[in-house]
Order: C-alpha cells, then structure tokens, then sequence
C-alpha cells in the first residue's frame, strides 16, 4: 500500500510506502453506548526526507462492523468516532527563521489550539496579523482595521481582496476594531480561515522578500567577482 503524504515538520511532498509506516488495530469487544465494538487504529508515519525523518503519529477511534485487524478505512463499513493527533501537537507549518520569532510563537500557538479552543486561537491568530503589518509594513494605528485600510495602496490587488473578505467573515471583521487581545467567540472554521491567511502572508511577504533578495545578492556578487578579475 502507498499513498501521497505531506510532512506536517518539514513540508515535505512525497508517496509513502511500506517501509515508512506502519498501522496495528485494536478491537474492543465491550458492552458500551455505541452498541458496537470498538476499534482503535494507530498510524505512525516516518518522513523519508533523510534531512528530516520526525515521526508522525495519529490514532482513529471507530464502531468495528468488521473482523479485527480490518482496521479503518472509507470502505470499510466500519464508522469513526474520534480521531487524535499525538504527533506533531499541532498542524503549524515549518517556517523560515528570518521571519520574527514572536511573530512565528503567536502562528504556532494558534495551531495549537485552533481545534481545542477556536476563540483563543482567532485571538492568537488577529495578534500575529497585526504583528506582521507593524513589522513588515512599518504601519502602527489604533485598531488592526485601521491597519488592514493603511494596506490598500500597499499590496497587491489578490493580498488586498484576501484582507478584506476576512474581514468580512462572521465574528472576525466585527471585532476587528476591537483590541486585538480581547477574546471573543468565533466559529471553528473561521479560526482556520485566519491561519491560513497568515501562511499566505508569510509567503507573500517575508519569504517573497527573502528569495528577492538573495537573487539580487546573488547577482551582485557575480558583478564584484567580475570586476575583481578585470582589475
């Protein structure tokens, strides 16, 4: 069995075989409210990247309709209950050390609890944004609305249409205008929404920024190489 896996350490795109993971299954023969026995499978995935190789580690807890060791599967019959993901703690993606190491700790505590408390998370989530504006952008005002209006001259007009339809989704754009370190109620997946937005800008500006200007560093020293062999 092989199938493509993404590597939540390293961002790794590659096609997982038989001697990257492995799965055991358990199956529970109890008396319990589900009127089913219960099974518990356990994958445990090993990055084949060899500058990376972390573990990953995911637990599905379902109603067993098959024999044991069928193990879960979308065909199986058998129905999921719960799922857990005991490694990595939480979905953040691997980013670059030249963004701000603040900004990068809020990013990674809101993935951490963006599926145990999504309103804590948002709030996590709208403080990096505002980091990000001030630090990249210079632009410091008395609400992150204000902030995002500043940017509208400033990015580009896709950055632009992203910023303003977050806004305009549920509880987020309401309490924008609110200090950022209030904690207000949103709904889970707009917690995520807010994450996401955040990668993209960290792609869009500091690792754009980044890749910009080692290729004009790079071009630069080619030009003194040249010039020091001329002369």
């Amino acid at each position: 069995m092989s199938f493509g896996w993404t590597c939540p350490y390293c961002n790794h795109k590659c096609t997982i075989g038989d001697s990257n993971y492995d799965s055991q299954t358990h199956v529970f023969d109890l008396s319990n409210k589900f009127k089913n026995k219960l099974g518990l499978e356990s994958l445990v995935i090993v990055c084949p990247n060899p500058e990376c190789e972390e573990i990953t580690i995911r637990s599905l807890l379902y109603k067993s309709t098959n024999p044991p060791g069928y193990g879960y599967h979308s065909s199986s019959g058998n129905v999921p209950i719960h799922t857990w993901k005991l490694l990595p703690h939480s979905h953040a993606r691997p980013f670059p050390n030249y963004i701000p190491q603040p900004i990068l700790n809020d990013y990674n505590e809101a993935c951490a609890i963006s599926d145990l408390s999504p309103k804590a998370s948002a709030t996590l989530a709208r403080r990096c944004l505002q980091g990000m504006i001030r630090d990249y952008w210079k632009i410091t005002d008395k609400t992150l609305y204000k902030e995002i209006n500043a940017l509208e001259d400033k990015v580009s007009e896709q950055v632009w249409n992203s910023l303003n339809a977050v806004r305009e989704i549920g509880n987020i754009g309401a309490h924008m205008e609110q200090d950022i370190n209030v904690i207000v109620d949103v709904e889970p997946d707009e917690a995520k929404i807010l994450i996401e937005l955040l990668e993209i800008l960290f792609e869009e500006w500091y690792i754009a920024r980044h890749e910009r200007d080692s290729k004009f560093s790079r071009i630069q020293k080619i030009r003194d190489a040249k010039k020091a062999i001329k002369e």
